[in-house]
């Protein structure tokens, strides 16, 4: 993992909010962080989360050591994570999208992931994006650069698949 950009004077910290987000089932958020842990505020999670800017980089870094980075299969998906009482107005990035949950679209934030297995069964999500309606791009669009991404990272997937949202005659071409 990167470095802080300046000491934390927060009691929260990556590896607690790391192991809270694997062991959460169903709601994930700075005040349900607090109420697990007492003595812990939901300020301090809140702080932590404000300080730094992670990456999609940070992330392929933090996994590449436990991968074999030739030969396997790197995937594609989207999900869209509700957010039913926010103001697509108000705030950045919440907006409609599609959701094979509910069948419809809703409203919320939709998250692309690259998900990479290797020849040896080891698998890890290497590359993200937060799709931004505004920029312009279509998740097409977000797929390609991504792996373009960790290619120039050093992975060296055999294979490369996903949904058919992501079929279009140019991702196939690509």
């Amino acid at each position: 993992m990167r470095e802080l950009s300046k000491p934390s004077t927060a009691q929260c910290d990556s590896t607690l909010y790391t192991l809270f987000l694997l062991s959460e089932p169903k709601y994930v958020s700075c005040v349900r962080l607090s109420e697990i842990l007492a003595d812990l505020s939901h300020d301090s999670v809140n702080r932590f989360l404000l300080r730094e800017r992670y990456t999609p980089k940070d992330l392929f870094d933090e996994v590449k050591g436990e991968l074999n980075l030739e030969s396997g299969t790197l995937s594609v998906d989207d999900s869209v994570e509700d957010k039913p009482y926010r103001d697509p107005s108000k705030s950045a990035l919440v907006d409609y999208f599609y959701s094979g949950k509910h069948k419809r679209p809703v409203k919320g934030l939709n998250l692309i992931t690259l998900y990479y297995s290797d020849p040896s069964g080891h698998s890890y999500p290497v590359n993200f994006r937060l799709y931004d309606k505004a920029a312009g791009k279509t998740k097409n669009d977000y797929f390609r650069e991504m792996v373009l991404e960790v290619q120039s990272w050093g992975l060296k997937p055999s294979w490369v698949t996903g949904d058919s949202w992501y079929s279009s005659l140019e991702n196939l071409k690509y």
